[in-house]
Formats: C-alpha cells, structure tokens, sequence
C-alpha cells in the first residue's frame, strides 16, 4: 500500500488551516484540561477533608493512575494515528481493522490491572512507599483505581478515535463531562457522606463511564467511520500500535515513576510534609503540560492527515502554529505561577502548615521555569509521531521523562538539596529540547518536496 498518493487524487478544497488548528487544538486543550481535574479536584477536596496526609497517599498514588491512563493513551493515540492516515488515504477496510484490533488489546490490559487490584494493591501500596501513617488511605486509592482501569483504557481509546474521525467537539464534551462529574462527586462522596479516601477515588473512577455515555452520540447519530468487525488479533498492528502510541505511553508512564523518584528523595529530605508539598507541585504540573500536550493532540490529526495527502506545506504550517501557540501560553502560565505562587500553594494548603507553604511557594518558582522547554519537546515528539517517524519521539519521551531527569534528581538533590529537586524538571527539559532541535532538523530533510 503506497504511503502518500498524488497531489492530483489529494487537491480537494479544504478549509483554512490556521481555522483547523485553533478549533482542533483549543477543543483538545480544553478538553486535557478537564481530564487533569481529576486527580486536581481529588488534590483539592482530599487536602480539604483529609489533610497533609490524605494528600500525601494521594501523590503516593498517583504514578499508578498516570500509568494506566498512559496504556489508554498509547493503544488510542498509536492507533488513532494510523487510522487517519488510512482513512485520509480511504482504506477504510485496514482503518476498521486497526480499531478492532486496538479494542481487543484495551481488553487484556483491563484484565490485567483489574487483576492487580485485587491480588497485589497492598504490596504496590508497600512499594510506592507509602509508610503506616498513609499506608490504608493509600491502598483504598489504588486499589478502586486499578478496578476502573477498563473505564479508563477505553475512555482514552475511544476519545481518541473520536477526535481523528473529525469530532473533535464531542471528544472535549466528553473529557469536561467526565471532569464535572468527577468534581461534583468529589464533593458529595467526601464531605456530605462523609467517605474518605474511597469517596474520592471512586468519583475519579466514574468519571470515564459518563465520558464514554456522551461519545456515544458519536455513534448513535452514525458520524463514526470506525466499526467493530471480525478479526483474529493481529501481532503486526499491535507492534505499530505501540511504536506509535510509545511516546504517549512514555510522557505518562515516566512521570509517575518520577513523582516516585521524587517522593523518595524529599520524603528522606523533609519528610510527608515535603512530599505533599511536592503533590502541590507535580499536580499543577499534570494542568500546565495538559494545555501543551492538548494542543500537540489538536494536530496531530490535521498533521496525520496532511501527511497521509502528501502535503507538506501545509504539515509545517500547522507546526508552526502549535510551537507559537505554546510559546505565548508557556509565558503567560510562567508569570502568572511566579507572581501569585503564594495564593496558588495555600488554595491546597487547608491546614495553613506554614512549612508546607514555603517549600511549595519556593518550588514553584524553580520547578516551573523549564515549561517553555516542556512544551516544545510535547509538540516536537507529537510531530515525529503524527508523520510516522517513530524513533525520534521515543528517545525524546524517553529522555525527558526517564534517562536524563531521574539522575538529574539524585545528582542535584545531593547537590543543592531540596532546590536541587525542583531544579531537575528545567535542566532535564533544557537538555531535551537541544537534542529535539537537533532531531527537528534531520526531520525537515528526510520530508519529500510537497
């Protein structure tokens, strides 16, 4: 099957491109933003209702929810990648088959985590580190999470077909539809029943069943070009599924083994009280580089599909687009958090502990200064993947999220203790970035003339 088809079969009218990123990217990142809620909603009732050490359990948590979501968004977005460009190349027999295929690996998955949740979440729970103090509030939490991980894989796979099959609206419905619900059970389950630590994670795990009941509008008023049909698992789209969903899988997956690396570094430094600080932190995180990693979602089905009509002008347009949109953003977001670091640590500082407050306050002034470099290897790696060049995004996910910032955090830590933490995610993203420039421009020269 031949990648790229003719500039005559592919010279269509289309709409303006600039119109196409901004409704794509402004509807994805609206709608990361209300996936991050979940766990930002559960920081802020938890600090409310259960305090330094509920948000502690919480961020001992945490690296288990980013995993299972990081399968999700590998199976949907490798998957979904493909899909696009087949079916901007109207192979719509092999795009239904990728999507079958895709269902078949979200089931053994959930199988397998469901599985971990009810054999192993006390011996995860030891693991992660979690001492007697938050041991029980910690094994609740990963216990109900790992039980929805099902909601959660086929939620991720589902929004992200969905977005690739030209719905980009609906995927956002239902992301900040599952995020209202979240909040608002938070709120029920914690405070007026008074259910603790299970009140929260439940109304997290319900929160992807809802968003998955406003997909299926997608499907009831027959907008969906994917179908189920029968099909014997296949090992070779299963491979690419991965290579391409690699880099979504790494970008979630390493940073929860970094908040892991982190928590034990400054639980030895400062103890639980450091550690919820750091949950102030690594949470406003998860927000910030939901807005990059949103707008790197926002093209790559317009790059996907540019790329799969062999029109490379229009690729580099858009990623022109994303890497100005993001500049802007990481500026704004950068001053806002160095300016009112103080307001923004005490809205999840309940108790006013006046030591928390201070390392959060300090930490965001040094932690958030590696953002710009953040946002440009999140849309860098997204390009590499949406134009099927899939090794230069896995070194970048990989380096960024695992080969250069965990020993970063132990060398500097020894270094310059607690500021030497927070200083790891700016030089590691700093480090990253140089080497995505170099990858950029190999990049740009293996493209065909458009």
């Amino acid at each position: 099957m031949a990648l790229f088809r003719s500039k005559e079969e592919t010279k269509i009218k289309k709409p303006s491109h600039k119109k196409e990123f901004a409704r794509y990217s402004a509807q994805a990142v609206l709608g990361m933003l209300g996936l991050s809620c979940y766990i930002l909603a559960d920081t802020f009732f938890i600090s409310k209702g259960l305090g330094v050490n509920g948000l502690a359990a919480l961020n001992l948590s945490i690296p288990v929810y980013s995993f299972i979501h990081g399968i999700g968004l590998m199976l949907g977005m490798g998957a979904a990648t493909r899909y696009s460009i087949l079916k901007s190349q109207k192979d719509y027999n092999l795009s239904n088959l990728i999507f079958t295929n895709t269902v078949s690996l979200a089931v053994v998955f959930s199988a397998l985590f469901v599985l971990a949740g009810i054999f192993f979440s006390e011996g995860l729970t030891r693991v992660l580190g979690a001492n007697a103090e938050v041991f029980e509030m910690t094994n609740i939490y990963l216990k109900v999470i790992l039980l929805f991980a099902p909601a959660f894989i086929m939620n991720d796979v589902m929004i992200c077909f969905v977005r690739n099959d030209g719905n980009p609206r609906l995927a956002m419905l239902a992301m900040l539809g599952g995020s209202l619900l979240n909040i608002i059970l938070d709120y029920l389950f914690i405070f007026v029943f008074q259910m603790g630590m299970f009140g929260a994670v439940l109304a997290t795990g319900l929160a992807p069943i809802f968003s998955m009941l406003i997909l299926l509008e997608h499907r009831v008023k027959r907008k969906n070009g994917f179908h189920l049909v029968k099909t014997r698992p296949s090992s070779r789209m299963a491979l690419d599924t991965f290579t391409l969903g690699f880099p979504s899988l790494i970008t979630e997956v390493s940073s929860g083994i970094v908040m892991v690396i982190f928590n034990m570094i400054i639980l030895n430094l400062l103890g639980n009280t450091g550690v919820a600080a750091y949950g102030v932190i690594a949470n406003l995180s998860l927000v910030v580089l939901c807005i990059y990693t949103g707008i790197a979602q926002g093209i790559q089905p317009l790059i996907s599909k540019a790329y799969g009509r062999y029109e490379m002008k229009t690729v580099r347009q858009l990623l022109r687009y994303a890497l100005i949109t993001m500049s802007v953003a990481s500026c704004i977001i950068y001053l806002t958090l160095f300016f009112f670091a103080d307001p923004v640590a005490g809205v999840f500082n309940s108790e006013n502990n006046m030591q928390l407050q201070r390392i959060a306050v300090a930490g965001i002034k040094i932690y958030f200064s590696g953002i710009l470099f953040a946002g440009f290897n999140i849309i860098v790696s997204m390009l590499f993947t949406s134009t099927v060049w899939a090794t230069p995004a896995q070194i970048i996910s990989l380096s960024r999220g695992l080969i250069v910032i965990v020993p970063m955090a132990f060398l500097l830590s020894v270094a310059a203790g607690i500021t030497g933490v927070w200083l790891a995610f700016p030089v590691t993203e700093g480090l990253v970035a140089a080497l995505g420039v170099v990858f950029f421009i190999r990049w740009r020269k293996t493209l065909p003339a458009s």
